[in-house]
């Protein structure tokens, strides 16, 4: 609930802290006092919109808190727990409004956005008035409100699990249909595809290793024909090693008639072939070691032709083939077994929308039944709200080909005025002063469901009075039993019924020159002579507090 209330330097308001107690408090004063500025600035601390003429004139900033008391288990708590918000004991929410229009919101002494101290502020407070367009007026919220009426609000939860179950489940079958219907249309290409690159059979990196392995051997190809060339002259067809060991072997038989002749040319030729044999094996080893094969460039070149035309036929890198290959061998498999899978999806599909219609099904008639209950219960409050040829009614449109999270119903709240006349939603059939009748009539049925801790009702007895006013008191106390209310009245009935009341007036400030709010909290006798007031006027007659005395007994007698 709230606990504290404190205001600096807004509009009329210099300084003002207030304490709120349980129950139902009632804001009263004449005319013009500045209520609507106490709630202006109210809403403001709840993330309200800014306005820099809510300053105070000559000021730079004026700024509003209002301190919160909350269980432990209030959603509240998960709210500024995810976000990151310390949270040990009491909420206290702080705006400052800038007199050039900037504000600054925070949450606990931590600076949050104005939206997040919006969010936390609807599920703090709400405010109800005549022409109030939030709250129970608003159509979103009226089929969480059933819900919660009628104990729906587990079985809704569990129908939305059940919806996103359904449509993760739709949306795999959706698109494992697509990739057959794809490879189905390009089955011969893919068929093709498959055998070609598969045959190719490609590598990752391949390409680089061969054009490096080109380049060495394309380097060592020159010198490998030199090489050979040599080779061939030392010890090939050509080489003239067998005519020199044939001529040594001639001399030698004819070294014994004259040697000294023959032995100096044998010695040399001797020299000379062996010369030939070395250079015939270091020739032979540079070969080896040069490497190069004509046969092996060949296959290599073979090899980078047919990665790279492929490669331009699957418009794509060589690197990139081995992917590809996949890619179409994927395809491929989807052809072949993609049938068999689409089955198996699509029956886990159809199992998880019966099993979401069967829950969205039994929803909607629990609803029903629950917008049957929820009716006669506004409707058994309106007569003493001088509404009693009015009715209220929960208008359920189910339709099953609409399926949402939340089922197949669309919820909205709508009234009749009178008989004859035709139904239609509450905020655009009723006038002011009906609006807010029924808006209290369906708060007090609904107060224990999801309520927000504070409620704040402005002027909702406006343009009634006598037994209308009573009623509206009676039950903004019944409301008061099982939730904080803060009403801003001119009805002395309703006043009468207070547990606390504050008293909103206007002073001067006499040094200053100038006008300023004052709210005062109003003991017993204090609170007799408001209400007389209230009832009289201006002056205060001895008839008026003893009609003032009459209206509190009632309100004690009645609790």
């Amino acid at each position: 609930m709230l606990a504290a209330l404190s205001i600096r330097d807004i509009v009329l308001i210099e300084r003002l802290d207030l304490s709120f107690l349980p129950g139902l408090t009632v804001l009263t004063g004449e005319t013009g006092a500045g209520k609507s500025i106490l709630l202006d600035a109210f809403t403001l601390a709840l993330g309200g919109r800014g306005d820099g003429s809510l300053v105070r004139q000559g000021l730079g900033q004026g700024q509003v808190t209002a301190e919160f008391d909350l269980p432990a288990d209030h959603p509240v708590r998960a709210l500024l727990t995810e976000a990151g918000i310390d949270d040990d004991g009491a909420l206290v929410l702080r705006r400052v409004q800038h007199a050039d229009g900037r504000t600054r919101a925070f949450v606990n002494d931590q600076s949050v956005s104005a939206q997040m101290l919006r969010t936390l502020g609807r599920s703090l407070v709400e405010i109800h008035g005549q022409h109030d367009d939030r709250a129970l007026v608003d159509p979103a919220s009226h089929r969480a409100l059933l819900d919660a009426y009628g104990g729906l609000a587990g079985l809704a939860e569990e129908t939305a699990v059940l919806w996103r179950r359904w449509r993760a489940a739709r949306t795999e079958a959706a698109g494992e249909k697509a990739r057959l219907d794809e490879a189905a249309q390009e089955a011969d290409f893919i068929r093709h595809a498959v055998d070609e690159l598969t045959k190719l059979s490609p590598e990752p990196g391949e390409e680089e290793r061969l054009a490096t392995r080109r380049t060495e051997m394309m380097r060592f190809e020159k010198i490998a024909t030199d090489l050979s060339d040599a080779q061939d002259a030392v010890g090939g067809a050509n080489s003239p090693i067998p005519g020199l060991a044939s001529a040594v072997r001639r001399l030698e038989r004819r070294a014994g008639e004259v040697e000294a002749l023959v032995r100096p040319a044998v010695e040399a030729i001797d020299a000379a072939l062996n010369a030939l044999e070395l250079a015939s094996t270091h020739l032979e080893a540079a070969l080896r070691e040069a490497d190069f094969d004509p046969r092996e460039l060949e296959r290599i070149e073979e090899r980078l032709f047919g990665l790279r035309a492929a490669a331009r036929k699957y418009a794509c890198t060589v690197d990139a083939l081995p992917a590809i290959a996949t890619r179409f061998a994927d395809k491929l498999d989807a052809l072949d077994h993609g049938a068999e899978t689409l089955r198996v999806l699509e029956a886990r599909a159809a199992e998880a929308e019966a099993e979401y219609r069967r829950a969205a099904r039994d929803l909607s008639t629990r609803r029903h039944t629950a917008a049957a209950a929820l009716d006669a219960a506004v409707n058994a409050e309106l007569p003493p709200l001088k509404l009693e040829r009015a009715r209220f009614i929960t208008d359920c449109q189910s339709n099953e080909d609409e399926a949402q999270p939340d089922g197949y119903d669309r919820i909205e709240f709508w009234v009749q005025t009178n008989p004859g006349t035709r139904p239609g939603p509450m905020m655009k059939v009723a006038s002011g002063g009906e609006l807010a009748r029924f808006l209290l009539a369906l708060k007090v049925v609904l107060a224990d469901k999801g309520s927000a801790p504070t409620l704040v009702f402005d002027e909702i007895d406006t343009g009634v009075g006598g037994a209308v006013a009573d009623a509206i008191g009676g039950r903004l106390a019944r409301l008061g039993e099982r939730v904080q209310v803060v009403a801003v009245t001119h009805a002395p009935q309703v006043a009468a019924r207070a547990e606390n009341h504050f008293r909103i007036a206007k002073e001067m400030v006499a040094e200053h020159d100038r006008v300023a709010t004052r709210v005062a909290t109003l003991a017993a006798d204090h609170r007799r002579e408001e209400i007389a007031r209230m009832l009289s006027g201006a002056e205060v007659t001895s008839e008026a507090r003893a009609a003032a005395d009459r209206l509190l007994k009632s309100a004690e007698s009645a609790k």
